[in-house]
């Protein structure tokens, strides 16, 4: 189930650019600011990006079903990578053809529009993202613990608040650079100042969605446990006086809190088949018990104690 915490950030992410999209469409209406309506464009993916990333949450909690029997966890990675396709798409193309377009085209001189809407709304934007962001910060530093920022960043398995963190991130740097090429624009009487702020935002909004990309797309396709999950599965199943060595271990996450494990187990010889059922139980049990993310987890004995078995015992 999705973290409680992660949805406060998401609602908190998508009310706030809801309002923010609104007020840039108006100032670039008012004033007729190309790189305020890349901006607008940008605040609107957002919004439908945290509205996509509650949708995959939701979908992730389902109950498992006859045709998906481990259950919808992978939904909580493949939204995330939609969102990064959504923000290329949607924000950073739109910004690099409104911004090449303006800079092409005949009318490069100011239309005579104030700019004071869009340093209102400029800076109503970067209070509002600032707020979300640290509130995203805040988040994330609660989960990292003692690690640090980028490892936990690039070695999360929930990409929920790392996506989070990146859309606030690149939010807040397109803000500054709209701010910087309004600025440009009004003083130097230049329209080309606006049309190169929207390329640069587009550039920003592309690399954040190649880099978003390729994380979820790492989660989607199944990531390990992290080493120490890892360590600490096989410390506990070697731990048990009748298991002689873990030549195999193998764990994918299908989720941030739904782990899947799978192991051969060498176990002590002359072990019945009861015996083993025993020892294969205490396993999980003590697996499950320090780690609860573990969900599916299943215990092979090894091929060692397959050759010379009667029917009764392995080994």
């Amino acid at each position: 189930m999705a973290d409680a915490s992660n949805k406060k950030v998401v609602y908190a992410a998508m009310i706030g650019n809801g309002l923010i999209a609104v007020s840039k469409f108006v100032a670039s209406l008012l004033t007729g600011s190309t790189a305020m309506m890349s901006e607008a464009v940008h605040s609107v993916a957002d919004t439908v990006n945290q509205a996509l990333l509650v949708y995959g949450m939701k979908r992730a909690e389902r109950k498992p079903t006859a045709l998906h029997p481990l259950g919808f966890g992978p939904e909580s990675y493949f939204w995330p990578f939609v969102v990064s396709l959504v923000i290329f798409a949607m924000g950073g193309v739109f910004a690099l053809y409104e911004g090449i377009h303006g800079f092409l085209s005949a009318e490069h001189e100011v239309a005579g529009h104030s700019q004071l809407v869009n340093y209102i709304v400029l800076g109503m934007a970067i209070v509002f993202e600032g707020a979300v962001f640290w509130v995203a910060v805040r988040e994330f530093n609660k989960q990292r613990g003692k690690i640090p920022f980028i490892k936990q960043f690039l070695r999360a398995k929930d990409p929920t608040v790392p996506v989070v963190l990146m859309e606030d991130s690149a939010a807040l740097a397109g803000l500054l650079v709209a701010l910087a090429a309004v600025l440009l624009t009004e003083f130097t009487g230049w329209y080309g100042w606006d049309a190169i702020g929207s390329i640069v935002i587009g550039v920003i909004l592309c690399g954040v969605s190649l880099l978003l990309a390729n994380e979820t797309h790492s989660l989607l396709i199944g990531e390990a446990a992290s080493i120490e999950d890892r360590t600490k599965i096989a410390e506990l199943v070697v731990a048990d006086a009748d298991v002689e060595d873990l030549p195999q271990l193998i764990t994918v996450h299908r989720s941030a809190e739904d782990l899947l494990v799978a192991m051969k187990v060498r176990f002590r010889a002359g072990l019945t088949l009861e015996q083993v059922e025993a020892v294969i139980d205490r396993v999980e049990d003590a697996v499950r018990e320090a780690i609860p993310k573990v969900g599916p987890m299943y215990v092979e004995p090894d091929s060692d104690y397959a050759a010379d078995r009667d029917p009764h015992y392995f080994g």
